[in-house]
This record gives structure tokens, sequence and C-alpha cells, in this order.
């Protein structure tokens, strides 16, 4: 889950619901994501931390910025790098909306929780 924010310093709020003193949450967007297979199998084991992490808007793509994704454990020399940017899936129309929102306003993507 994405939310548009106006706050701009990253705070430590990942698997919690945003505090509404900390943000105020102007719209939600769901968003799949593009992982690789190492990925994929520590995210099922719980290893994801969004504690520093944000999403921008490049070139008509919105990326996640930090999230830090552990190795798999069983993984061998294919395994991923952790603090890889990794391409968030949005429709067309939620992208233009986004890119909009966050150049003109200066507003903040923050990543809220894996779902």
């Amino acid at each position: 889950m994405l939310w548009v924010s106006n706050r701009t310093q990253p705070e430590e709020l990942c698997g919690q619901p945003p505090a509404p003193h900390l943000y105020h949450l102007l719209e939600k967007f769901e968003s799949g994501i593009e992982l690789t297979g190492t990925e994929v199998k520590s995210v099922r084991e719980g290893k994801v931390n969004l504690k520093d992490s944000y999403a921008v808007v490049k070139k008509q793509e919105v990326w996640l910025i930090d999230c830090h994704i552990s190795p798999y454990a069983a993984g061998s020399r294919f395994n991923h790098d952790p603090l890889r940017d990794r391409r968030l899936l949005l429709h067309r129309q939620e992208i233009d909306k986004l890119a909009g929102r966050t150049q003109l306003r200066a507003l903040r993507l923050s990543p809220r929780a894996f779902i």
C-alpha cells in the first residue's frame, strides 16, 4: 500500500497503520511489486523492512527506493541485492495522478505494508 502524505521525513511505521499525528494521509493506493525469485521467498518469510523506504515516479514508472528485503537463506550466488530499487505496478492513470501530485505539491509517497 502506498500513502500520499505531506510529510517529507521518513518515519518508522512499518507494519503499523500510519499515525494520524505524524502524517496527513491524502489517498491510499494498492500496487503490485516486481520481485525476483529469491525476493519472493524472503517476503513469504516476512523478511521485509520498510523503515526508510519511499516511492518516486521516474519516466512514467513508480519505483520503491530503500526497501530492504533480506537475502534468502537457502539462496546461492544468484541471491538478490537487499536494497535494490523495485518497480511498483500501477495503472497508467494512477501513475499520472501520483506524478502530478508529487511534483505540484511536494508530497511524499510512503509504502506502509506488504500484503
